[in-house]
């Protein structure tokens, strides 16, 4: 039986690799109205809870698939748990930021962070890995940078939230490349890195009486769920679908998080909001255009 692990990067889209890509963006782009129900729970209780129940989940996976050894050689490896601990970490801030921006009123920053996160990995390919950008990836870069300004010079402030997103998770793909091991691996050794402090926390919530699992069981256990299957999904669809086609398919969840901060929140788009955001949207046209481009070379 062939296993997702064992598939190469692909140079041509697989129907498989579109259903699992699709799935993950769809799964993100509804997290919003899961996290939302528990608004009232701390994010570093939820974030706890994401990290504590994605464990069962991922190690059901390996078992599945048969690969439970690659997990363990990455556990007795000084060098795999360094780098692992350098995800995790990444990966729990982004869980946190994220968690917050939704559950504060800020879920439209959340999109924004999400709508940015390609331009900054280009950006990203530039300052730490020397690759030359084309004109209109720098015309990608200058457009989502003054689309920041704009909603700086509004707010009087630094758009945090987005911002705190788009690095966390720029930097989590940057060094998630690097990482030897594969996305199902990967994901379980992060988890199992993050459920020490996880579990360290959890007992102090225990013990000083403010913990909500007894009265939202339920729902933090679902948090596992949510957060390993997508991730999953992602991982797995990636290796099945060219570059640029993911490229594309990233605008679906950030799109939805947009739908849903709008007409089911209710957040407010204001007039900075709709000049920064049309900014930002042709600002992935142009990201996109050059990709597909740089592609029929």
């Amino acid at each position: 039986m062939t296993r997702f692990n064992d598939i190469p990067a692909k140079s041509e889209d697989s129907l498989s690799g579109l259903g699992f890509a699709v799935s993950a963006y769809f799964l993100w782009g509804f997290l919003p109205l899961y996290m939302r129900m528990l608004a009232h729970v701390p994010a570093a209780e939820v974030v706890t809870h994401r990290v504590i129940w994605s464990i069962p989940i991922a190690g059901l996976v390996l078992i599945v698939l048969g690969r439970t050894k690659d997990i363990r050689e990455a556990l007795t490896s000084p060098k795999m748990l360094a780098m692992g601990c350098v995800t995790a970490a990444l990966i729990s801030v982004n869980w946190g930021i994220y968690v917050w921006a939704i559950n504060s009123g800020h879920a439209l920053d959340a999109a924004l962070g999400y709508y940015i996160n390609p331009i900054f990995s280009v950006f990203l390919g530039f300052a730490l890995l020397k690759e030359r950008l084309t004109r209109l990836q720098w015309g990608a870069i200058a457009l989502a940078a003054a689309a920041v300004v704009v909603l700086t010079i509004d707010a009087g402030r630094l758009p945090f939230a987005a911002l705190g997103l788009t690095v966390s998770w720029g930097f989590y793909a940057f060094f998630k490349k690097s990482l030897p091991i594969g996305p199902n691996q990967g994901f379980l050794l992060e988890v199992l890195i993050l459920s020490i402090p996880a579990l360290a926390y959890w007992a102090y919530l225990g013990v000083s009486g403010s913990s909500h699992f007894s009265t939202d069981m339920w729902l933090l256990l679902g948090c596992g769920i949510v957060t390993s299957v997508p991730l999953m999904l992602y991982a797995n669809g990636a290796k099945r679908l060219r570059l640029t086609t993911i490229a594309i398919l990233q605008y679906i969840a950030p799109t939805m998080i947009f739908l849903v901060a709008v007409f089911v929140f209710g957040e407010p788009f204001g007039t900075a909001r709709g000049i920064a955001f049309p900014m930002i949207w042709a600002a992935l046209v142009l990201y996109t255009y050059s990709m597909v481009k740089n592609r029929d070379k």
